[in-house]
């Protein structure tokens, strides 16, 4: 059942893609970029809160040292899943200007 919805999906997902426009970015990704932003603030929301609780205990350096180091984990994940939305926007532009360069080409090529 899941892999039948996950089916359908990619098949809407693949049709939704080839109807976009040829300007501007597509939707998922443009969401897919509002999501990561989130995700970041929220990252540097904990960072912050844990920076202030390590100013009240006694070992002030380890513990912003650890704070640091769970702040640069979890953005190193959001900085991978960047990486891959670049790439899928990469290839989304790629197939935009191929599709450009298909349509300025002359339906049918005679010999001059």
């Amino acid at each position: 059942m899941k892999r039948l919805a996950l089916a359908g999906f990619a098949a809407l997902t693949t049709s939704w893609l080839g109807a976009q426009s040829l300007l501007g970015e597509p939707e998922f990704i443009r969401a897919e970029r509002q999501e990561l932003t989130v995700q970041r603030e929220s990252v540097m929301a904990v960072y912050q809160q844990e920076a202030k609780a390590c100013w009240q205990k006694f070992a002030v350096n380890a513990c912003l040292s650890e704070a640091r180091s769970k702040r640069r984990t979890a953005l190193e994940l959001l900085r991978q899943q960047e990486l891959i939305l670049n790439e899928q926007e990469r290839q989304w532009r790629t197939e935009q200007r191929n599709l450009r360069l298909l349509g300025k080409q002359p339906e049918n090529r005679s010999t001059p």
